[in-house]
């Protein structure tokens, strides 16, 4: 917990806690005039409240609530900037970590493995941001599904992977998804994609390539996969079973 809102003003109260819940902060409410909590790094009140405290204060106006979030954010901050994740989607994503303009830590992980990756990022951190390529459409939808706790944005990925001289094999995915991670994008909240004939194609041949008996699902459950309804392993065990 960061983030405290003391105040007896309803509409302030109520305006500031909405904007803290859309973007993920943590936080907790107390009555002006009580004691704060562990943890405590920043209050948030109205005009009229009487707060007496050491920690930094941000006044709320009723008519701007965002504001107001925004210079308690900043302050959270500091020196050290928001956290910014990047990824270049693909079956194996390139993942950057970025506070303020430092690269802090990169990943080219399984797919399977990259929302976990993030989350253990992210957490902690003060209204950090995912900004994920719009390339791969059916990974991108998929880690948009599972990072539904995180403020994701959906990026332009146009012009983001370097040109790589020798030696650096291996490294484009990376340092595409630091190019992304640098660009303002859409905010959304999930990706509706119809899978291509060519996309189910590729589901189907991969389920092939990981059966120990050449099997391959069916259109339906290759569907259900680009969905991320199911693994490629679990609509195996389905198609047995049929």
């Amino acid at each position: 917990m960061t983030v405290v809102v003391a105040t007896a003003d309803f509409e302030v109260y109520h305006d500031v806690v909405n904007e803290l819940r859309d973007r993920g902060v943590r936080f907790t409410t107390v009555e002006p005039g009580d004691e704060l909590p562990d943890g405590a790094r920043i209050c948030i009140r109205a005009e009229d409240d009487d707060l007496d405290t050491d920690l930094p204060v941000v006044v709320a106006d009723p008519e701007h609530p965002r504001e107001a979030v925004e210079e308690a954010l900043t302050l959270l901050r500091g020196e050290a900037g928001r956290t910014v994740v990047g990824i270049d989607p693909g079956t194996r994503p390139g993942i950057a970590v970025l506070s303020g303009d430092m690269v802090t830590a990169a990943f080219h992980v399984p797919l399977a493995d990259a929302a976990a990756i993030v989350r253990k990022e992210v957490e902690d951190t003060v209204d950090p941001i995912v900004r994920i390529g719009d390339g791969a459409r059916l990974q991108g939808a998929q880690l948009i599904r599972e990072l539904d706790n995180v403020r994701v944005e959906l990026v332009d990925e146009t012009g983001t992977t370097p040109y790589l001289g020798t030696g650096a094999r291996g490294m484009g995915d990376a340092l595409a998804a630091v190019n992304i991670a640098r660009l303002e994008g859409e905010v959304v909240e999930e990706r509706e994609i119809e899978p291509t004939a060519g996309e189910l194609g590729v589901i189907k041949r991969r389920s092939r390539e990981r059966s120990a008996d050449n099997r391959e699902i069916d259109e339906e459950l290759a569907r259900r996969v680009a969905a991320g309804e199911l693994t490629i392993e679990e609509a195996l065990d389905e198609h047995r079973e049929e």
